[in-house]
């Protein structure tokens, strides 16, 4: 690009109407000048060639991206990360904010997504390291969406959850077992205290346990559990699979007795899930397949918080999303970062419950909590109730006892002298689970 046509995708915010416009924030390292390495950028996600041959015509006025912010945070001898052989000095690490017009792809977020996380701006020229840090949507564009059915508050009158997070528990094994087995465990877990029994995210409708004989199966186990302990439960199923399915196993499951439903998001596509929240009757839950393999790199792909917002703006009612603890493998401020993407004001998009996963249990719950700092927010052990020494139903009852020390302002450890499930999970699980 020459010198003399990048203003064509350089604007100051005040001359844009913010309606008419995404926010879009990126890093990107370079080789050359960042002014013409940000408007390679902007060119390439949207106009590219912005004018016939021999035709006085310009489409940036009205298609462009442009750049209304670009900072140069350092200067490096080569590329930070990740190209081999790295392209040599002198390379730019910048970041820039960049207003896109919607115009160009309407409410549509497969054309959003190929337009902002596509080939324009990932294979921009000079440009070999690039990641979407954030993405922030007008309301003229989020008038077009209906997000969460239910939102939190919608979920706590529909359960019957107040004052308190959200007990989920993933039935384990998570694909080894037979419908009968599986729904003895959930019927356990829900005898213990839990609210929420869920299919694990790989197993939905395969031969050995297929949804309609194992929602059955768990519909009928949680009525049991409801009529037994005077209060809601929920069985959770996983629905993923083909996009041409979604819409027959939503309507087996819930037939079936489960009152709400799990999608892998990626895997299945943001638009299918938008297709399904137009259709369902109970809320959507999002489980996070596929999201660490686009965005575990520091400095290229896609931050999770993106793609959090995306599952709240396409329907889901919950997003689960890797959690605090080493396993995961995510910063203490990513998981929050998350987390305030799923509540923080985004017009009329209700909020969605977060809800950060992985190796949790008793054990876990007071430093999610504390990390946190409230209670709207769903806690999801798999082995931590499913696993533990006294079974699912001991599992699930060390939770609602560690909440109970933790509402009373008890150390938990003191509260589990007296309580034998708490005190095997914090003995079997210790403070990091």
């Amino acid at each position: 690009m020459r010198q003399q046509d990048i203003s064509g995708f350089f604007a100051r915010a005040s001359e844009l109407d913010p309606e008419d416009y995404l926010l879009l924030d990126y890093y990107f390292e370079c080789s050359g000048d960042p002014k013409i390495a940000a408007a390679h950028l902007c060119s390439e996600q949207s106009t590219a060639q912005w004018k016939r041959v021999d035709v006085d015509e310009d489409y940036r006025p009205r298609f462009a991206a442009k750049v209304i912010d670009l900072e140069v945070e350092t200067e490096l001898s080569s590329t930070s990360y990740l190209l081999d052989p790295p392209v040599a000095g002198p390379v730019s690490a910048c970041r820039v904010r960049i207003a896109h017009p919607h115009r160009n792809f309407g409410p549509r977020l497969p054309n959003l997504i190929s337009a902002v996380l596509g080939e324009g701006a990932y294979f921009a020229p000079d440009i070999p390291l690039v990641k979407l840090l954030d993405i922030e949507f007008p309301a003229s564009f989020l008038a077009a969406f209906q997000g969460p059915g239910f939102g939190i508050d919608g979920l706590r009158k529909r359960w019957g959850i107040h004052g308190r997070p959200f007990f989920f528990g993933v039935i384990k094994p998570n694909i080894g077992l037979p419908p009968e087995p599986f729904a003895e465990l959930a019927h356990q877990a829900w005898l213990g205290g839990l609210d929420i029994a869920k299919d694990d995210e790989m197993l939905a409708d395969p031969d050995w346990s297929p949804l309609r004989q194992r929602s059955a199966l768990l519909g009928e186990a949680r009525a049991r559990a409801e009529q037994a302990t005077g209060v809601p439960k929920v069985y959770l199923a996983n629905i993923t699979d083909e996009v041409d399915r979604l819409l027959e196993l939503h309507d087996i499951a819930v037939g079936n007795g489960a009152n709400a439903v799990m999608v892998n998001a990626l895997p299945v596509g943001l638009s299918a899930v938008r297709m399904l929240r137009r259709h369902a009757k109970v809320p959507l839950i999002a489980h996070f397949p596929f999201i660490a393999a686009v965005s575990r790199l520091p400095n290229f792909g896609v931050h999770t918080r993106v793609l959090t917002r995306l599952q709240r703006l396409a329907g889901f009612d919950v997003i689960i999303m890797p959690g605090f603890g080493s396993r995961m493998r995510v910063t203490e401020a990513e998981v929050l970062e998350n987390v305030a993407a799923c509540v923080d004001p985004m017009g009329p998009i209700k909020p969605a419950l977060p809800v950060p996963g992985g190796s949790d249990s008793a054990a876990t719950l007071e430093r999610v909590y504390q990390n946190i700092g409230n209670v709207d927010f769903g806690f999801v052990p798999g082995r931590g109730v499913f696993g533990h020494a006294m079974g699912p139903r001991g599992g699930a009852a060390s939770l609602r006892q560690a909440w109970e020390a933790i509402a009373a302002g008890v150390d938990v450890n003191e509260y589990a002298r007296e309580r034998p499930e708490l005190a095997a999970a914090m003995e079997q699980f210790g403070r990091t689970g």
